[in-house]
């Protein structure tokens, strides 16, 4: 009479797999661990993705997306015209709806007076005390009042030169944080002044930081009309405009301002709108979440590899406990089955706790840096999935082993 057909439930494989993981608990957790760190990899990493692809998104509108430069391309045009700019050039552009601030701005290379000495004209010094003379001093940039405020400044110390400088041709100027370092000047309370091509400017104020063109922090700001007066017009497309805007209205700034600014020759004039924002924050988005998911892949991998190790290790150790199996009527299928159960358990079980932890960080992160974490429900579905299937494939070779095993020669150790 031939033998019945074993027959071994999904409820017997998981009982199975279950009880194998208690009876060595320790085991169970340090091979898990590995799931653990790498699904919990992947939510962090894609956590704070999302979290940072919103926080570039905000920075992009606030500042990038409101901002318009405006071009003095005249001598391109035609080499004998004069500069583009107007005298009254801010005025013209503030008729424009949608425009904050708009100035006009170039550096100026100060020559010092016929005659002076050397030493007191350039480059830059500051009185009575300043930074070596033979170094280079910081750069020099004529910027209006309202050039100076589309910049987005914070002030360390002091104050803004205003439209009453600017019209009366003031001796006023405004030090960036690296410029006032090198120059020495770290305080406003005994009204220290900068020497300028041999001209003695007063020091309003230190700026701590800007927004836009942080090149300025290391240069010396004066007011548009002094620096005309003093070293004459900017020289062939040496001036550019400025143009902060509300949001939205940048792009429809930039098509009318030539037009503004110069209605008889708008073609000396060429304004650079921001990028197309759908196009940069996809963009940026991308190359984040390639390099992240990259990361996260390599987490997986090691806990794959923890898991793969450590249940080839036990199919070793319980070769006779799988004879014993064989022996009284256990198929390999069966034996295989044990083990990949036993394998995607712990990669689910790591799954949930790597995801509890992922999200644990990344909210703990966006609230320590006073951002809005952005977690996506679909990787916080897929997380147990991806411990699952880590779990799944890291088994799949040990569980073939353990079904191969002979049941003489397992029971023979």
């Amino acid at each position: 009479m031939a033998a019945a057909a074993t027959r071994m439930s999904v409820r017997d494989v998981l009982g199975e797999a279950l009880a194998g993981l208690v009876r060595r608990p320790g085991r169970a957790v340090l091979t898990g661990l590995g799931t653990v760190l790498g699904v919990g990899g992947f939510v962090v990493v894609l956590g704070l993705t999302a979290t940072l692809s919103a926080r570039i998104d905000g920075r992009f509108s606030m500042l990038t997306a409101t901002e318009v430069t405006v071009e003095d391309v005249a001598a391109q045009r035609d080499p004998y015209a004069p500069p583009a700019f107007p005298a009254d050039a801010e005025r013209r552009i503030r008729v424009l709806a949608g425009v904050e601030h708009a100035g006009v701005h170039w550096q100026v290379r100060p020559s010092p007076p016929v005659g002076s000495d050397p030493v007191g004209s350039d480059p830059v010094g500051s009185d009575p005390v300043g930074s070596d003379p033979a170094a280079a001093g910081p750069a020099v940039v004529a910027a209006s009042p309202e050039a100076v405020l589309a910049m987005v400044p914070r002030l360390q110390q002091g104050r803004l030169y205003d439209d009453f400088a600017e019209r009366t041709r003031q001796r006023v100027v405004v030090l960036g944080g690296g410029a006032a370092a090198r120059l020495g000047v770290t305080t406003l309370s005994t009204r220290p002044a900068v020497r300028i091509g041999g001209e003695m400017f007063a020091v309003a104020g230190i700026l701590g930081d800007v927004a836009r063109q942080p090149e300025n922090l290391l240069a010396a700001l004066v007011p548009r009309a002094t620096a005309a007066e003093l070293w004459g017009p900017p020289g062939a497309g040496a001036a550019r405009m400025l143009i902060s805007t509300e949001t939205g209205a940048a792009r429809q700034v930039a098509a009318l301002a030539p037009v503004a600014l110069r209605p008889d020759r708008p073609e000396f004039l060429r304004a650079v709108p921001p990028a197309d924002p759908r196009r940069l924050r996809a963009g940026v988005g991308a190359d984040l979440g390639v390099l992240f998911l990259l990361l996260a892949g390599v987490c997986l991998l090691v806990g794959a590899a923890g898991i793969a190790n450590t249940t080839l290790v036990a199919v070793l150790e319980r070769a006779p406990e799988i004879g014993l199996r064989r022996a009284v009527g256990a198929r390999g299928r069966h034996i295989a089955a044990q083990f990949l159960a036993e394998s995607a358990l712990l990669g689910g079980l790591g799954g949930l706790l790597g995801m509890s932890l992922g999200v644990l960080a990344v909210t703990g992160v966006a609230v320590a840096r006073g951002w809005t974490p952005v977690l996506s429900p679909a990787v916080l579905a897929v997380a147990p999935v991806v411990g699952l299937v880590t779990g799944l494939l890291a088994g799949a070779y040990p569980a073939h082993r353990a079904a191969r095993v002979e049941p003489a020669a397992a029971l023979r150790r």
